[in-house]
C-alpha cells in the first residue's frame, strides 16, 4: 500500500553500516555520473580524481574491509556469492562504497567554496577517533589496507567536514511544522482486489467483467458496514490485504485512498474507494494521533533539509570534472584473510560525534 522505494541489497547494506547521518545520502546524483573522464595520468594507488581532490586505494579499502567484515560477521562469508542480474553483491558493494566516497570527497569541495573548517574541538575529536580506530588495528590489517594512522584522521576528517556541509547549507530551512501538515491518522480497511498475481509474480489486471464483480463484492462489504456490522468481522471475511490497519500521513498513501481516509471523521466510514490496488472501503479509527504526528514533524523536516541540501549538491556536482582510474579500480576486491576482523570504523566516528551522527 505505501509508497516504497525498493533498494537492492547491497545498497541497504552500506547504508547500515555507514551510518553517519545524511552523508550516506545527501544529493541525488552521482559523483561519478556524467562528465567522467578516464585517464592514464593517475599517480600511485590513485582511484579517483574530482577537481582537486584524490582517493587512494587505501582509503576505499577502508570502506570496504569494514563493510565486507560487518555483514560476513552476520550473514557468513557466502553472501557475496549474491547475484541479480549477473551482477555480485560484491560488486554492488564496491560501487555503491566508490560513490560514497566520492560524495564525501565532493562535500569537501564544497567545505572549500563555502570557507566551512573544523573547530579547534572537533579537529581533537577527529585525531581521538583516528587514535581510538588506529589503535584497535593489528599488523595484518595494516599491512592488507596499506593504511597509516594518517590515511585514518584524513578520513575522518572529511566525514565531519562533509556533515558541517550539511549543517551548513540547510541552516535556514524553517524547522516548524503544523499539526496540520504533518497530522498522522490511523484507518482500517477492506480491499477487494482487482488484480491476480501469475506464477512468477506478475501483476495480472482483472478482466472488465472481473473487475465488474469486485466492484459488486466491495458495495457489498459497504452496505454491511453501514448496516453497523462489525468492521473486524467485514475485513477477515472479505480483505485481500494482509494488513488491515495503516497510520500515515500526507503523501506517503495513493492519492486516492488519501484523500478519502483524510476526510473522514473518527468511526466514519468511506464510500467505494478505487486505487491501483483494488476496491477500499475505509474507516477511520483515529483521526490525530499526537506521538505519530510529533514523529512524523521530524521527518518532514529532515526531508526538506536533504531535498534542499541534494538540489545545491546536484547542481554543484554538475560543475565538476570526474577522473576514473578505471584499470586499478577493476581490480579492487575484498581482503580475504582470517586475520582481518575489522569492522568498527564507522562506528569510532559515530562515537567521538555523537551529537553529528
Amino acid at each position: 500500500m505505501k509508497k516504497r522505494r525498493i533498494k537492492c541489497m547491497a545498497a541497504v547494506l552500506l547504508a547500515a553500516g555507514l551510518c553517519l547521518g545524511c552523508l550516506a545520502g545527501c544529493g541525488s546524483g552521482n559523483s561519478f555520473g556524467a562528465k567522467v573522464v578516464l585517464t592514464t595520468g593517475f599517480d600511485k594507488n590513485e582511484i579517483f580524481r574530482i577537481e582537486t581532490s584524490s582517493c587512494s586505494l587505501p582509503e576505499i579499502m577502508v570502506y570496504l574491509t569494514n563493510i565486507q567484515n560487518r555483514y560476513e560477521s552476520v550473514y557468513g562469508t557466502e553472501i557475496w556469492s549474491t547475484n541479480v542480474d549477473g551482477v555480485t553483491l560484491e560488486q554492488n558493494v564496491k560501487d555503491i562504497a566508490l560513490a560514497q566516497i566520492a560524495r564525501i570527497k565532493t562535500m569537501n569541495l564544497m567545505a572549500e567554496r563555502y570557507q566551512v573548517e573544523l573547530s579547534k574541538e572537533e579537529k581533537a575529536q577527529v585525531e581521538n577517533a583516528a587514535n581510538a580506530y588506529y589503535g584497535s588495528l593489528n599488523d595484518v590489517e595494516i599491512e592488507k589496507m596499506g593504511i597509516s594512522k594518517k590515511t585514518i584522521g584524513n578520513l575522518y576528517t572529511e566525514f565531519a567536514l562533509a556533515e558541517k556541509v550539511y549543517q551548513y547549507t540547510i541552516k535556514d530551512i524553517n524547522p516548524e511544522i503544523s499539526d496540520d501538515e504533518a497530522r498522522t491518522i490511523t484507518v482500517q480497511h477492506v480491499l477487494i482486489r482487482t488484480y491476480a498475481l501469475d506464477g512468477t509474480g506478475r501483476k495480472v489486471e482483472y478482466t472488465e467483467q472481473a473487475k465488474q464483480e469486485a466492484y459488486k463484492e466491495a458495495c457489498e462489504v459497504l452496505r454491511l458496514a453501514e448496516e453497523g456490522e462489525d468492521f473486524d468481522e467485514l475485513i477477515r471475511r472479505y480483505s485481500e490485504d494482509d494488513r488491515s490497519t495503516y497510520s500515515f500521513g500526507k503523501g506517503e498513501m495513493d492519492e486516492a485512498f488519501e484523500n478519502a481516509a483524510f476526510n473522514l471523521g473518527k468511526d466514519e466510514i468511506s464510500d467505494v474507494v478505487e486505487t491501483e490496488f483494488g476496491y477500499h472501503i475505509i474507516k477511520c479509527l483515529n483521526t490525530f494521533d499526537k506521538d505519530e504526528t510529533d514523529a512524523n514533524k521530524i521527518k518532514i523536516v529532515d526531508q526538506r533539509r536533504a531535498e534542499a541540501f541534494g538540489q545545491e549538491y546536484d547542481a554543484y556536482v554538475e560543475t565538476l570534472t570526474r577522473n576514473l582510474n578505471e584499470e586499478l579500480w577493476n581490480s579492487v576486491g575484498f581482503i580475504h584473510d582470517e586475520n582481518v576482523k575489522t569492522m568498527d570504523f564507522f562506528d569510532v566516528y559515530s562515537e567521538y560525534f555523537k551529537e553529528n551522527a
